[in-house]
């Protein structure tokens, strides 16, 4: 079945969030993304996408060159789909958000997406919220943080990354000199982690300037 929509040429934008696309539907956007050279946004926002679908539309980013958004909050693609997104970035040189909140992500999920911003250079916003990512999956992400140079917003609120992963990514951020926005709402971090983290906005004030822009929200 042909997604006819995606050949218009003037179709920038397409939002199809809350509807009941699953994977097979993701395999039709995915199949058209293949060749279209004009949408720069596609929010799929809540569309019981799993790790199927994920698969599908992370090969058609593999020689995408014009999206740059990509919205896949509230489906259910796991670390499975975490993976093959992943594989993606390594080789995407276009999309800039990737947001998947709600996605049942866990620590595996997180290192592989640690894996792709180790050598991805365009991504700069990455929403992972609400996820089951915790203090080893925190880990993951730091240490790709000490040598990205792109990213400058993570969320990681509600994910129970707690004191231990709180540290690490203080150590992060002791080095990075990109990341500007950092929210850790919820994540049952207590006055160890924020003392880490505190300690790290210090050190780093002293090294580069674009971190004073940084904002931290924690519990």
């Amino acid at each position: 079945m042909p997604v006819t929509f995606l050949t218009l040429p003037t179709l920038t934008t397409l939002n199809l969030l809350t509807n009941e696309i699953g994977d097979v539907g993701a395999q039709y956007l995915a199949n058209a993304l293949r060749n279209n050279h004009i949408l720069t946004t596609l929010n799929l926002f809540r569309n019981h996408i799993g790790h199927v679908g994920a698969q599908h539309l992370a090969d058609a980013l593999q020689n995408n060159k014009t999206l740059t958004t990509l919205n896949l909050s509230d489906n259910d693609i796991g670390d499975v789909g975490a993976q093959h997104l992943a594989d993606a970035l390594q080789h995407n040189k276009t999309l800039t958000e990737l947001n998947l909140w709600d996605n049942q992500i866990e620590a595996v999920g997180a290192q592989h997406l640690a894996d792709a911003l180790r050598n991805n250079k365009t991504l700069t916003i990455l929403n992972l919220q609400f996820n089951e990512i915790r203090a080893i999956g925190a880990q993951h992400l730091a240490d790709a943080l000490q040598n990205n140079k792109t990213l400058t917003t993570l969320n990681l609120s509600f994910n129970e990354i707690e004191d231990v992963g709180a540290q690490h990514l203080a150590n992060a951020l002791q080095n990075n000199k990109t990341l500007t926005g950092l929210y850790l709402r919820l994540s049952k971090i207590g006055s160890v982690g924020a003392q880490h983290l505190a300690d790290a906005l210090r050190k780093n004030k002293e090294q580069a300037f674009g971190l004073e822009l940084m904002s931290i929200f924690v519990n």
